[in-house]
Formats: C-alpha cells, sequence, structure tokens
C-alpha cells in the first residue's frame, strides 16, 4: 500500500487565521516531547479524515520529518488503524511478530521501525487520531506504566486539540426546532402584514 499526499481535512481555523500554524506547532511539541520522554527514533501524530476514511500524517519528528507530513493511508490500515478503531494504547516490542503492523505502509515511508508504542487522542469520546512512538528505547517500553504514559500524554494532546478547534453549534432538539419554526412563521406573519 503506498501513501497519499493531499491537504488533511483539518478542523476550521481559529479566528485571524493562526489556527492552523497553532495547531501545527502544538502538535509538533507533541511528537518532539514523546519522542525525548521514551529516547525513539521518531514520534508521529497521525488525524483521523473521517470523511476519507484515512489517517494523515499531521506532525513527525525524527525519522520521516523532512516528507511525512501531509502523507495519508488507510485507516483501517497497520497497528495506527487498530489504535484508531479500538481506542486502546498499544505496545509491540517486535513488529516482525505482529499480525497487525502492515510493514507495506511502513516501508511507504522509509522507515521500517522494530518496536512501536501507539496511543489514541481521545477527546469527547472521539477518536481524532493517533500518537506513534517508533523505536523507544526497550526501558521505555517495558511496561504498563511507560504505557500509561503514553496514553496520558496522548489525551493532554488531545484535549489541547480539541481547545484550539472551534466548537460546530450544537443540533437543535426536535421541540426546540419545533419552536424556532414556530417562531420564523409568525415573523413571516408579521413581516406580510400591510403596515
Amino acid at each position: 500500500m503506498t501513501l497519499r499526499t493531499d491537504p488533511v481535512a483539518a478542523p476550521a481555523p481559529l479566528p485571524g487565521g493562526a489556527g492552523d500554524a497553532r495547531r501545527g506547532e502544538l502538535l509538533q511539541s507533541v511528537v518532539e516531547v514523546a519522542r525525548a520522554i521514551f529516547g525513539a527514533a521518531a514520534s508521529s501524530v497521525l488525524l483521523l479524515d473521517e470523511e476519507h476514511d484515512e489517517l494523515v500524517f499531521a506532525a513527525v519528528s525524527g525519522e520521516g520529518e523532512e516528507f511525512l507530513v501531509g502523507r495519508r493511508f488507510s485507516a483501517g490500515s497497520g497497528i495506527a488503524g487498530w489504535v484508531a478503531t479500538s481506542g486502546e494504547p498499544v505496545v509491540v516490542d517486535d513488529l516482525t511478530a505482529n499480525r497487525s503492523f502492515d510493514r507495506s505502509v511502513a516501508e511507504s515511508t522509509d522507515y521500517v521501525p522494530d518496536a512501536l508504542m501507539a496511543a489514541p487522542l481521545v477527546s469527547d469520546a472521539r477518536v481524532l487520531g493517533v500518537l506513534e512512538v517508533l523505536d523507544p528505547s526497550p526501558q521505555a517500553r517495558s511496561g504498563l506504566p511507560e504505557l500509561d504514559l503514553l496514553a496520558l500524554f496522548a489525551r493532554q494532546a488531545a484535549t489541547a486539540l480539541h481547545v484550539l478547534a472551534p466548537q460546530p453549534p450544537s443540533p437543535l432538539t426536535p421541540s426546540r426546532r419545533a419552536d424556532a419554526l414556530r417562531l420564523l412563521g409568525s415573523l413571516e406573519q408579521l413581516l406580510r402584514e400591510p403596515a
């Protein structure tokens, strides 16, 4: 499987056009800190593009940082796809023995890791993407406390992303919709009456 390079369907920018820059800065900081915390060769944030059912590299630190941002692959592929679908973090110490690992996706990025850690970016019970740490140091992936730390860090990143993204208006309940339609009908009547 090869990766596509297209712009990611991103949340609407913040007023003044600062949204994309602030979002990019936040995500780059997340991957750089994750890479440092876990002593990894690389780290990436992949955001879920629900419209196209794809994961999109939004930030990369280490291997591939020069060219991976914007690359896409199927949200159902590989370990990142499994994490995005299940909403569960995972540590894989030997990727050659893992059936979920999609080697063709890794090869298309020009970096094939031996081990990885991944956690979903979850906000309001919705998966926004995946934080991956590739080839973390062996002591950094030695147990559950490290996986819990990655999951906690991913939750913090998702919360920050949520804060940066404008909130869509909440849909009207059926009774509020009926009230609004009655109000509009009354206004229409008032406007049609002769003065």
